[in-house]
């Protein structure tokens, strides 16, 4: 198609054109109301310029916005490119006021009310550097040590609590990684039928052009009726020749 997709604004000569052929039995019912409104013919909406005075020069890029960058931006691009599946985990973005970053004191990379992510690591190293004095990768070592230490201790909490819980009757469904094995193991055997569908058809190929002669039907002869074929063959051709064929000899020169 391009760059541009101008099936929208062909939509209703397409809708006559498929009247017309006899694919549709009626006109839709927005058809006359989009011949009376027609759609917008151009692609962009044209800019309204004010009018320059003589004499004054043109300001160069005065529509376009200045870039806006903050000094966290290139620290959550180190982190979460040394951290991917942390963008996987499930984020709380709701806020109560719009300003509890206010109130939140990162000396400490545990806030209250606020979950452990890769958000907090930024934010602790941008405290270590400013009041700290610290170097942008000494900030990161340590921020990123109290993060993984932390993590490690939700891990423990969870763990505990599962097992405490499964103590006095709790049941768990099948984990991600057990539904993700049976999975497997569902196509693994699927599969294996499939392959040895495939050797059997190969093998009966392989052995329909080893069999031996076939009659009209396209089955063997059978033992009985190659007999008789043999005879027949005795019976045209002469004596002497005759007792050659029937003792398998070479074959017969006239």
């Amino acid at each position: 198609m391009g760059r541009y997709d101008f099936r929208p604004l062909r939509v209703r000569q397409t809708a006559k054109a498929l009247f017309d052929a006899k694919r549709v039995p009626h006109l839709p019912q927005w058809y006359a109301v989009v011949g009376d409104i027609p759609p917008g013919e151009t692609l962009a909406r044209p800019v309204q310029r004010a009018p320059r005075p003589r004499g004054t020069k043109k300001a160069s890029r005065i529509f376009q916005p200045l870039p806006i960058q903050y000094p966290e931006d290139k620290l959550r691009s180190d982190f979460f490119g040394d951290h991917p599946w942390e963008l996987a985990r499930p984020r709380l973005i709701v806020e109560n006021s719009g300003n509890d970053s206010r109130g939140q004191d990162w000396s400490k990379i545990v806030q209250p009310g606020k979950q452990l992510d890769g958000e907090s690591v930024v934010q602790r190293q941008m405290w270590l550097m400013r009041h700290q004095a610290m170097s942008k990768p000494a900030a990161y070592d340590l921020a990123r040590r109290e993060f993984y230490q932390h993590r490690h201790l939700e891990d423990i909490r969870r763990r505990v609590a599962k097992e405490e819980a499964l103590h006095v009757g709790a049941y768990f469904g099948k984990g991600p990684l057990a539904i993700g094995m049976e999975l497997e193991d569902r196509s693994w055997e699927k599969w294996k039928i499939w392959a040895a569908k495939q050797v059997e058809q190969e093998q009966n190929m392989r052995a329909q052009m080893f069999t031996g002669p076939q009659d009209n039907d396209g089955d063997e002869l059978t033992e009985p009726e190659l007999d008789a074929a043999v005879e027949e063959v005795q019976g045209s051709v002469p004596d002497s020749k005759a007792g050659q064929l029937a003792m398998g000899g070479a074959a017969v020169h006239p």
